[in-house]
């Protein structure tokens, strides 16, 4: 089961959300906060597995919250849905450590299958996000000649980079490669490393822009 936790400060929104959520077997709303700083109290005492974070709300915003949930309770994923597709809120949102953006107009079904994936371990951002976020995250290097630190990979860590880009998880990756889970652990923590990058969603963005570079 999928312990799930809402912010939003539109009491429309999550009540919709919740009651159409809940017809999901595998997933339960466990809580609900209406800004940030309820959102990181509640993470705290409910420890949800995935949180749906909103991005403008008063007290403490999203992007903030985020940032703080990511540091202080790692085993805990948050996934990003707005009404807001600026490419500031969604590389902000990404550069906090969420694990995706989403949009709020996508249908339940799809939304309920990314809590899934999240949960999981991918990646997730809606049609057309992507490029956005390429555009604007121009602290990280877009292409592989413009950045020594990928000269610094091994080339198994350029395979695990890789497979990261097309959303592949520890596991997968692992079966694809035929090296342990634990060693894909190691490899994408070397990454990180490496290229001074925060988590799994910056590291396949890192990957697609050295793609859409070649």
């Amino acid at each position: 089961m999928i312990r799930l936790l809402f912010v939003d400060d539109q009491e429309l929104v999550w009540q919709g959300l919740q009651a159409m959520l809940n017809l999901e077997l595998d997933i339960e709303v466990v809580g609900l906060a209406n800004n940030g700083q309820v959102a990181i109290q509640q993470v705290e005492a409910l420890k949800p597995d995935v949180v749906l974070m909103d991005i403008r709300m008063p007290i403490m915003d999203g992007r903030e919250a985020t940032r703080i949930i990511c540091q202080q309770f790692p085993k805990t994923k948050v996934l990003v849905v707005s009404t807001f597709d600026e490419d500031e809120y969604i590389t902000q949102a990404i550069k906090a450590g969420a694990k995706g953006y989403l949009l709020k107009d996508m249908p339940v079904e799809e939304l309920a299958q990314a809590i899934r994936l999240v949960y999981r371990g991918y990646s997730q951002m809606g049609p057309g996000l992507m490029e956005k976020m390429l555009d604007r995250l121009n602290e990280i290097p877009d292409a592989e000649e413009e950045s020594p630190e990928f000269a610094e990979l091994t080339p198994r860590e350029v395979e695990v980079l890789n497979l990261i880009g097309t959303g592949c998880t520890n596991r997968e990756i692992a079966q694809q490669l035929y090296i342990a889970e634990g060693t894909v652990k190691s490899h994408v923590t070397h990454i990180l490393n490496r290229l001074n990058l925060k988590n799994r969603s910056q590291i396949a963005i890192y990957a697609n822009s050295i793609k859409q570079a070649c």
